[in-house]
């Protein structure tokens, strides 16, 4: 865990809010769907989405590895006036109960291959029956954007990368609403800005 909140500590040390203040597009569209409830957020961050949430009304949790993300989404939060629970740590340090919440989030959250379908199925676990999971993240053809210099970001190993497959995989039991590949042109502050492929996902939890 050290270096990847090193990682994450240095990127979100600059005073700018580096993927922008603006809520993800999906999760906005997706969010405006649902009926308010308990949301968890998965590696949020700067707190852009999280804060997004509360504003319509959302208990919201949210975790990640970096304690100056969490600075800085308490910080967006305070200028909205509203209140996120943000913890720092692994989501197997954390002490969330099972069904717990009505939605959760993977706004660009991406796992080693090795780790993924652990984490995914323990994200699982914390979903009540009839819950909704929403994914956007980068697919493995990002790898073609990133090389032709015209791409929104994302990691640059193709093991941290994601495909219609592994998602289908790790969601195995879950009612599929929407699953896509698709290109997109990202606007999501300094490191995500430009065209990409992304894979779309929102699940329902059976009953």
């Amino acid at each position: 865990m050290a270096v990847k909140s090193e990682f994450w500590d240095k990127r979100y040390s600059v005073s700018e809010y580096v993927y922008g203040e603006h809520p993800n597009s999906y999760l906005k569209e997706q969010l405006q769907a649902l009926p308010v409830g308990s949301i968890l957020l998965a590696g949020e961050g700067e707190g852009r989405n999280g804060v997004y949430a509360a504003k319509l009304g959302w208990k919201v949790s949210a975790y990640d590895l970096s304690v100056e993300g969490k600075m800085k989404a308490e910080r967006l939060a305070r200028k909205h006036n509203v209140e996120i629970d943000y913890h720092v740590g692994e989501l197997h340090e954390l002490d969330y109960t099972t069904e717990q919440f009505d939605v959760i989030a993977l706004i660009f959250t991406h796992f080693p291959s090795k780790s993924r379908e652990a984490i995914h199925k323990e994200l699982a676990h914390h979903l009540r029956p009839g819950g909704t999971i929403i994914m956007e993240v980068f697919s493995k053809k990002q790898l073609a954007y990133q090389v032709k210099g015209d791409s929104g970001g994302g990691p640059k190993s193709i093991d941290m990368l994601y495909s219609i497959e592994d998602i289908r995989s790790d969601f195995e039991n879950f009612d599929v609403i929407e699953l896509q590949e698709t290109e997109k042109h990202l606007n999501e502050g300094h490191h995500h800005n430009g065209l990409s492929a992304v894979i779309r996902f929102v699940g329902k939890k059976p009953q």
